[in-house]
């Protein structure tokens, strides 16, 4: 019997119904560089209004059934990749690409910029050292980490801490920054970077050179802005890392946050210990001194379109122990000295786009500070404890600091002219019986204007100015220029030109530290800082879908006059005060290499000199020194296992420091050259959720570096023995981190 033509469509339009059904869409997450599947990315549903509806994970070929039943938001992420945002409709289709982050122009940084952006359309060089740098370096403070970098120097001191030079310049002439707020608490003109942890870290931004315009004084050298974790995607995110290393370090940490709607909460603890240490431990005594540090950091934060705002607070607390040494002649009491610094930062900001284009910002801090020096008289037989009778030797110094700044910004990327309006008020209080009076303050007041003017496509420059009244000093008008040539569109130039200016602070001014190790006192009578600093970098780099690389030449020149260094005013009692130099300056360059075959290994080379000089007087003048600085980091991939290797190297070279005798004469020493090597090996498990990773650091294992030339009876710390110490020897650490995320 013949078929009947109906039949046959409807046999027809059955079947294409069932082929329809089963083919349902389907969503694939997959690398933009190689086009690899990414197993378990997570992926998050709203409705239009933000209304969560599904989180779901791609299974381990980088797919997902597309479940929506209307038109919605849909948020794609993974660990190491930039966050996808995009639309999806029912029955769809779609395919993510996700870009990897490893690749630093992706990176959108915020210091001294108008609004957030990409660091390649920055008109200042910023460097970004991102959360993966971090983990690979394994890096527990932010002295850890900056020591390897080029054309960065740093330094250490059993009681004040570490310290870094930038530039060829240290102490008052770099910001440190948190979240745009500056840290408080300078001992003998230096941030002790031991201090400030990095377990919350999510970047970190460096600008070398003047950025006196936009943050004032204490830029003259560059800023150090550490960018805290930001939950922006996730419900709820809880992370918890422990590290232990050899030498006697044991650090936990552990943080959350909670999203939901437009709001975000969010709050951290951290307790670091560290054992001490001496190359020759034959007394109580220890060069590195033990110490004991919490951190403890709350944040709110609420969101809408066009604006953000929110309050946080950071506390830190430290107890540094110095040991003496036993006393003759039954060697069974000693005098210990005990240091607590405490530090408190609060702050407010808002970021809102007032209408098309225009952008408000407002920043507002408090900071506390304070540090108590206590010592003991101990009875190791008996255990006893007790103040010693001395006033001198107790000790309390307090400092308080209030910041407001407000910006007012006009920001789009195709308009031939932007600006920043802004306001900087900064205010400083200082207490405690060695400072002169029992009590000082010192206020800075300025307002900046800066002009970003685009004549041509490829061609911007950004020329700004300042003006500050200072409650101590008579402040200039302070100025600068800054240019961005894109020459072509893998060739760059960026060139800066500024004026710079710097009152001393309260502590050079006023401040005696005195200890067992220390006598310097401030000097009332000092002159401000003037400056003059010039910068160039010329950048060259090809991109191409899974390999690039780049090169970059820059040079640096600072001049500063008046400037402020630390005199000899009595050899016997190692006592020093700070004077003003006629001139110090500083200049050099540095040679980049970097090369990445995505994704399974990176290459970075960088070498770099920089000389410094000193005028002290018109016809006593050290000559200008250079000093070297070689660095070689490589990262590989074992595609096969998924563990990640990497190397750090640096050669740092001989390098001079110069001071100033009783009787005006000149004294140089020289450190002598010295090599740095870290070897460490991570590896993610549980689905990305827990890293674990091993390492061995200084592998060369320095300890002190030898000192040549005229320390003048031990420089500044009296009981040198010619030699500084830069690390506590070859040391081996295991680290442990765990993440657990809802979307």
């Amino acid at each position: 019997m013949p078929i009947k033509p109906y039949l046959i469509l409807i046999n027809l339009l059955f079947g294409c119904a069932i082929f329809g059904h089963a083919q349902k869409a389907v969503i694939r997450v997959k690398d933009a560089r190689n086009k690899e599947s990414i197993a378990f990315t997570n992926i998050v549903i709203e409705k239009p209004d933000h209304t969560l509806m599904h989180t779901i994970v791609t299974d381990i070929d980088g797919n997902v059934e597309n479940p929506v039943k209307q038109k919605s938001l849909i948020t794609a992420s993974f660990i190491g990749y930039k966050t996808y945002f995009d639309t999806i409709s029912p029955g769809q289709n779609l395919m993510i690409l996700l870009t990897p982050l490893v690749y630093n122009m992706d990176e959108v940084v915020v210091t001294g910029q108008y609004t957030p952006q990409a660091v390649d359309k920055s008109i200042f060089r910023v460097k970004v050292i991102g959360a993966k740098q971090i983990e690979q370096r394994a890096s527990n403070n932010l002295n850890d980490l900056m020591a390897g970098e080029l054309n960065i120097r740093s330094s250490n001191d059993g009681a004040l801490g570490s310290k870094i030079t930038m530039q060829g310049l240290g102490g008052e002439h770099i910001k440190f920054l948190i979240d745009g707020v500056p840290v408080i608490g300078r001992m003998n003109g230096n941030i002790d970077l031991g201090q400030l942890n990095l377990y919350n870290v999510e970047h970190i931004e460096v600008i070398e050179g003047p950025m006196s315009v936009i943050y004032g004084s204490n830029a003259l050298a560059g800023v150090i802005n550490i960018i805290t974790k930001e939950n922006k995607n996730t419900q709820f995110t809880t992370n918890a890392n422990a590290y232990l290393e050899s030498v006697g370090v044991y650090n936990f940490s552990a943080d959350a946050s909670v999203r939901k709607n437009r709001w975000m909460t969010s709050g951290s603890l951290a307790r670091n210990f560290f054992d001490g240490f001496s190359v020759v431990d034959t007394s109580r005594s220890q060069t590195w001194k033990p110490k004991r540090q919490y951190n403890a950091d709350a944040a709110v934060q609420y969101s809408m379109k066009g604006m953000k705002t929110g309050i946080s607070a950071s506390y830190f607390n430290e107890l540094l122990v110095d040991k003496g040494n036993l006393i003759k002649p039954y060697y069974e009491t000693a005098f210990d000295n005990e240091f607590i610094t405490n530090r408190l930062t609060t702050n407010y900001d808002l970021n809102k786009e007032l209408y098309k284009d225009r952008f408000l910002t407002v920043l507002a801090s408090y900071s506390f500070y304070n540090r108590v020096k206590n010592t003991y008289f101990v009875d190791l037989t008996t255990l006893d404890k007790n103040l010693t009778s001395n006033k001198a030797d107790q000790d309390t110094s307090k400092f308080d600091q209030y910041l407001l700044r407000t910006e007012f910004s006009k920001s789009n990327p195709q308009s031939k002219l932007n600006y920043q309006l802004g306001f900087d008020l900064n205010y400083e209080n200082g207490a405690g019986k060695r400072i002169l009076d029992q009590k000082q303050s010192l206020g800075d007041y300025a307002a900046y204007l800066s002009m970003k003017i685009t004549p041509l496509v490829r061609f911007m420059l950004q020329p700004g100015l300042r003006y500050s009244y200072n409650t101590k000093y008579t402040a200039p008008l302070v100025y600068s220029l800054n240019i961005k040539w894109d020459i072509m569109e893998e060739f760059s130039l960026r060139a800066s030109y500024a004026k710079g200016f710097r009152a001393p602070s309260i502590k050079e001014l006023y401040l005696e530290f005195v200890d067992v190790n220390h006598n310097v006192r401030g000097n009332p009578n000092l002159e401000a800082e003037y400056s003059q600093n010039m910068n160039i970098a010329l950048r060259y780099s090809q991109e191409k879908e899974t390999y690039d690389y780049g090169l970059e030449m820059s040079l640096f020149y600072n001049n500063i006059k008046n400037s402020i260094s630390l005199a000899t005013v009595d050899f016997n009692s190692s006592l020093y005060t700070y004077v003003n130099v006629n001139n110090m300056i500083t200049q050099g360059f540095q040679l980049n290499f970097n090369n990445r075959v995505y994704p399974w290994l990176e290459i970075k080379l960088g070498y770099g000199e920089t000389g410094r000089k000193q005028i002290f007087q018109d016809n006593l003048t050290y000559d200008m020194v250079y000093s070297p600085d070689l660095v070689a980091n490589v990262n590989y991939l074992w595609r096969k296992t998924d563990v990640n290797f990497s190397v750090f190297y640096k050669y740092s070279g001989a390098y001079p420091e110069v001071f100033i005798g009783e009787n005006g004469q000149v004294f140089q020493t020289i450190m002598g050259s010295y090599n740095t090597l870290d070897v460490t090996v991570n590896r993610w498990f549980w689905r990305n959720r827990l890293n674990a990773q091993i390492g061995a650091k200084n592998l060369f294992n320095n300890t002190n570096i030898d000192i040549s030339g005229n320390p003048g009876s031990g420089g500044i710390h009296s009981g040198s023995s010619g030699s500084s110490p830069v690390a506590w020897g070859r040391t081996y650490f295991i680290k442990l981190a765990i993440a657990l995320k809802k979307f």
